[in-house]
């Protein structure tokens, strides 16, 4: 019997996917943050991983941060 993954299992997933396609990018360019990289401004790699984050903490559900 295979489990339905839950809404928080996908947006965590999403988020570990993000997490790896920018820690690979990081190597690529030799750097240990995107904040010493030349291309930070418009990075769709960077762009996706902050929206994943985003969604990760408000599981899709829209509206802003709260601190």
């Amino acid at each position: 019997m295979s489990r339905q993954p839950s809404h928080e299992d996908r947006w965590q997933k999403a988020l570990e996917v993000k997490m790896q396609e920018l820690q690979h990018c990081q190597e690529e360019h030799g750097v240990r943050s995107c904040l010493a990289c030349e291309k930070i401004l418009g990075c769709q790699i960077r762009n996706a991983y902050v929206n994943a984050v985003y969604e990760s903490m408000n599981k899709g559900q829209g509206g802003g941060f709260e601190f």
